[in-house]
């Protein structure tokens, strides 16, 4: 028994490392494919100017973003940091984009000096980028999608949709942003 055991584990352990050894590449390093190149829209810095609709998730007004993106080493995510004016605060923000070869899809993650932290998913279909998440606020899951629509190489507008467990999505922020030269 002691024998087949320790064959077993011989066994499993040459498997493992054929399989390893296999699954290397030892040629160049990869390379971004076309799906990364598209996050180059977002590469400069940017003026966003919006709204935000009084609703169930905060109060209602005006607010001005500055956002700098850059691409992040090796081009396959794009790293932005912002800073900007709501609710009569300064709210500062680092957020990463790239996209997920293994999902087929693009990944946002966003952390704030509000202390919220946003993790979405996302398709490009022509000009529209289509973002979609879900989070926890007082044990209640809420459902989000930004949409933001290419108006020309410098100008997008944009709209953030939230809403409650099984409730349709309601317009929560809308706006333009704009890059600078």
């Amino acid at each position: 028994m002691k024998k087949f055991a320790a064959l077993s584990l011989a066994a499993l352990l040459i498997f493992v490392g054929v399989t390893s050894i296999g699954a290397q590449d030892t040629g160049a390093p990869p390379k971004p494919g076309p799906e990364h190149a598209k996050l180059g829209y977002f590469v400069g810095k940017w003026v966003s100017e919006g709204d935000m609709k009084p609703s169930p998730y905060g109060p209602g007004g005006k607010f001005t973003f500055t956002e700098s993106c850059e691409w992040y080493s090796g081009n396959f995510a794009v790293v932005c940091n912002t800073e900007g004016q709501m609710f009569g605060a300064t709210v500062k923000g680092h957020s990463v984009m790239s996209y997920d070869m293994g999902a087929k899809n693009y990944v946002y993650f966003e952390t704030n000096s509000m202390g919220e932290n946003n993790v979405a998913r996302g398709t490009v279909d022509g000009d529209t980028w289509t973002w979609t998440g879900e989070a926890k606020m007082e044990g209640k899951t809420l459902h989000s999608r930004f949409t933001l629509k290419r108006v020309s190489d410098d100008v997008s507008s944009y709209k953030f949709e939230m809403g409650g467990g099984s409730d349709a999505l309601a317009l929560v922020m809308e706006g333009k942003q704009t890059r600078q030269k």
